[in-house]
């Protein structure tokens, strides 16, 4: 496959040599590509490239014309500007051919029948084709959700907030690990509940923290990521998620299980496989899509069904009707399945950057995360770092927005690898190592 840049530069060249002169209109993005002899997304990048260096301009309805300017350059540039921040925060995989793929995908949906259809109404439960292709979706190793079992929420915040509002009263306790996603810790604060942190070990969260908290005071539920924990990219083995499921059971307390990350990690059942009587499954469209138009997803047992339903009406909760029938259509088509296995191979680059700009530090990640936790330097205080860091355009998560005790932070950061370009990347974590290896006072003075 061409890369899209080297395309651009061979376009930009000819602009800079006079065979397109300004005022030159380029052919239709699919004609590019036939006589390129790349693919369609391809093509869809190159023109993005083109416009995003100045060198055309896009009028609808009529095409894309070269630029008229006074200076231009046939030199390749950076997919990103130099300027532009660094952020590591935010954490969203994307491969070239993502929006090639999705909008086909929203072709059917333009006929007015189908678009009349979709905007209407639709309730927590949605439709049995959309609730058939969700239990797809979801599906791991050898678990399946059953399609009447699957309810579905604007986005996965809202899947979790209405799986705590069901489980956990206000003033009420819901377990979470120690380090943890910290929407959850705002999730609780709006419904009046109580974070209380789990303690944890390589494997996970530990099932006697459970129960030790359990006995100081009921714990509702626990909330927990087995598959590539956010932010220590931790998935607990068999043996842990057992033990797990056991106590669980034992304490009689209700799990509410994350599994956002887990379509990177599906060699293992979820918890719900263990213990599918007491774990609300929760998830979304987001990472293995686009955080645009986005559908969350709770497998919810039997008994809990009319009190998550609920909450997903009272709350505000329910999904719209487009984002649904879209989300549908994409799985439907393999849509998803294609950009999932697209974003797998993506992240196993990123992991490589990432081991070889970082190579000498401390970090914990797995292959298939996309994320890494950095444990800093001695010399370095992570709220330090974090500020050094913003002085060098890159922004960094510290520990502490992850903590549910906000008494005990780690000195880490989390660091995002997927929201920018490979080449973007590589020099912010370049910058970071520069930057670990000197001296604070001389960073965050100067």
């Amino acid at each position: 496959m061409s890369d899209y840049r080297s395309v651009a530069d061979a376009v930009a060249a000819e602009i800079a040599a006079g065979r397109l002169r300004p005022g030159d209109r380029l052919p239709p993005q699919r004609r590019f590509a036939r006589d390129r002899g790349i693919a369609a997304s391809t093509a869809v990048r190159v023109y993005q490239e083109l416009a995003r260096r100045g060198l055309t301009v896009g009028e609808v309805g009529r095409g894309t014309f070269v630029r008229a300017t006074e200076h231009r350059s046939a030199a390749p540039a950076l997919s990103d500007p130099p300027d532009q921040r660094v952020n590591l925060e935010l954490n969203y995989p994307v491969v070239p051919e993502q929006a090639a793929l999705l909008a086909e995908g929203l072709d059917g949906l333009l006929r007015a029948d189908v678009l009349d259809a979709a905007l209407r109404p639709v309730g927590a439960t949605g439709t049995p084709r959309s609730r058939t292709a969700a239990a797809h979706l979801l599906a791991r190793a050898d678990w399946r959700p059953h399609p009447d079992r699957v309810l579905f929420t604007g986005n996965g915040r809202q899947a979790i907030s209405a799986a705590v509002a069901a489980l956990v009263p206000p003033g009420g306790r819901l377990g979470a690990e120690e380090l943890t996603y910290p929407v959850l810790k705002s999730i609780a604060g709006r419904l009046g509940v109580t974070v209380v942190p789990l303690a944890m070990d390589e494997d996970g969260v530990r099932p006697e923290a459970i129960a030790a908290a359990h006995r100081t005071a009921p714990l509702h539920a626990v909330y927990v990521q087995p598959a590539l924990h956010n932010p220590l990219s931790l998935t607990m083995p068999p043996g842990r998620r057992a033990d797990l499921a056991a106590t669980l059971r034992r304490l009689d307390v209700p799990a509410i299980e994350d599994t956002i990350w887990a379509f990177l990690y599906d060699d293992l059942p979820p918890l719900a496989a263990l213990a599918p009587e007491r774990t609300v499954v929760v998830d979304s469209l987001s990472k293995r899509l686009a955080p645009g138009l986005t559908v969350g997803f709770a497998v919810v047992p039997d008994a809990l069904a009319p009190a998550v339903e609920a909450a997903v009406r009272s709350g505000g909760w329910s999904p719209p009707g487009y984002a649904l029938e879209a989300a549908t259509r994409w799985q439907s088509a393999g849509t998803v399945d294609a950009l999932v296995r697209a974003k797998r191979q993506e992240v196993e680059h990123r992991q490589f950057l990432a081991r070889d700009g970082l190579s000498g530090f401390t970090l914990r990640t797995d292959p298939r995360s996309c994320f890494c936790w950095w444990e800093l330097p001695p010399a370095w205080r992570a709220d330090l770092f974090v500020a050094a860091a913003s002085r060098h355009g890159i922004a960094v998560t510290p520990a502490s927005a992850f903590t549910a005790d906000p008494h005990r932070a780690p000195n880490a950061v989390r660091l995002g690898l997927v929201s920018p370009s490979r080449e973007t990347l590589a020099r912010a974590l370049r910058t970071l190592a520069v930057l670990a290896r000197s001296a604070p006072d001389a960073q965050v003075t100067a």
